[in-house]
């Protein structure tokens, strides 16, 4: 692979940017080398400044499940921006938008666009807080939800990659509030709720994990989760900015079953521009500004452009192409899981509908610790393996790998083929 062009943006950006890049994991500090600078994207591909092609397994960390650059999105988002691209102001998009989100969320009664899925969780945590009157959250270790300051404990994401559990910058006061409970371990929520029941506002949680990597709840967590908040009058929170529209139209709170009180939504949702959506019941909806107490606000927040790509993208959505996508999802990891034992390389691929991870270890990952124990250092070479044959999975061990509904048979066989020479080099 060429990467004249690449390193000398990379040098260029490290003087202007941290780490040269606006979002930690993009800087391959985990799994070393020079990321390519993305000139541009189309169906299944990204292309780099130095005229590399890639078949993308990142998807922009989730959003494109139609693939890049799909033309009805595109066209929706010249039409919209032809009328302007921002007026501080209300539009009728906003209201279709929110419809759409009600009708496959039947949990959400009443919603709030942001810009972000830092900014749903945030405000999402504030409103059950003012509706409560309490003051802890409980989180999960390993779920990222953010960069909020009280969420930053224990978190997952890049700051498993970087090494960093917790984030320097952020008082202890802010973050004393937060609980941490163990992910699939419904013993572990049993004890915080017999010592702080009394004062925790909300349980927040990934339903299915995606920041320490793809790990699905075992079967009776999500259901002995809402049987202990509903006991205990807290709040249950599902963090769904991934998972939203990327498991079935209604996520995965249709795919189990549950009804939390409220959601946080975000990427598909915005159809591969800045979202970000917190909703749920009335009443504690209400409790937000201007019709409650609780402030939170955003000059961006429903712009035009958003709202016109999140429909366009919401509207391509269907049945088909969910079953699609699994049955694409499911070639792929069986082909992976075969090259891999041919080879005798272990691994544990986690996945949930057309997101998954690839563990390097070979044991079962069911929560943070187990996680933690992959290795590292052969998937940090499995990558490069991967991107000298224009592969482009994520920079790090714990992250998802995503497919849409560009990513053909043609592209899973070349993937399972580059697979099985990675694993051999191995």
């Amino acid at each position: 692979m060429k990467q004249a062009r690449s390193q000398r943006l990379f040098k260029e950006a490290q003087r202007l940017l941290p780490g040269g890049v606006n979002s930690p994991v993009r800087g391959f500090r985990s799994v070393g080398g020079t990321p390519p600078f993305i000139e541009s994207a189309r169906g299944a591909y990204i292309r780099d400044m130095d005229g590399n092609e890639y078949i993308d397994y990142v998807g922009s960390w989730g959003p494109m499940i139609l693939g890049h650059a799909h033309p009805e999105i595109i066209q929706a988002i010249l039409e919209s921006g032809k009328r302007g691209t921002s007026f501080g102001a209300p539009t009728a998009l906003e209201i279709a938008l929110a419809k759409k989100v009600i009708k496959f969320y039947p949990s959400i009664k009443m919603v709030r666009m942001v810009n972000s899925g830092t900014e749903a969780v945030m405000s999402a945590v504030r409103a059950a807080r003012a509706w409560t009157g309490r003051n802890m959250v409980v989180k999960f270790d390993g779920c990222y939800h953010g960069h909020a300051d009280h969420l930053l404990v224990r978190a997952g994401s890049g700051a498993i990659t970087l090494g960093i559990p917790d984030s320097k910058g952020v008082p202890r006061s802010f973050s004393s509030a937060t609980l941490v409970a163990q992910y699939n371990d419904l013993g572990s929520m049993k004890k915080l709720l017999t010592s702080k029941g009394k004062q925790i506002a909300a349980v927040v949680v990934e339903p299915v994990a995606g920041n320490m990597g793809v790990v699905p709840p075992r079967v009776g967590f999500l259901e002995g989760l809402r049987e202990l908040t509903l006991k205990n009058d807290i709040v249950l929170i599902f963090d769904e900015v991934i998972t939203g529209f990327r498991l079935g139209l209604g996520g995965a709170q249709e795919l189990y079953g549950i009804r939390p009180d409220m959601t946080c939504l975000g990427k598909i949702l915005g159809g591969g521009l800045p979202v970000g959506a917190y909703g749920g019941k009335k009443e504690i909806m209400k409790t937000v500004a201007p019709l409650g107490p609780v402030y939170q606000a955003g000059t961006l927040s429903g712009n035009p452009l958003v709202m016109s790509a999140g429909l366009a993208t919401i509207d391509l959505l269907t049945d088909l192409l969910y079953k699609k996508l699994d049955s694409s999802t499911e070639a792929l990891c069986s082909g992976i899981k075969e090259a891999a034992r041919k080879h005798d390389v272990p691994i544990t691929i986690n996945r949930a509908g057309s997101m998954f991870t690839i563990f390097f270890g070979g044991h079962e990952v069911y929560d943070l610790k187990t996680a933690r124990k992959c290795n590292t250092n052969r998937y940090s070479r499995f990558f490069h393996l991967l991107l000298n044959q224009g592969i482009y999975p994520p920079p790090s061990q714990f992250e998802a790998w995503f497919l849409s509904a560009a990513h053909r048979e043609k592209e899973i066989e070349k993937t399972i083929s580059c697979c099985r020479r990675a694993f051999n080099s191995i």
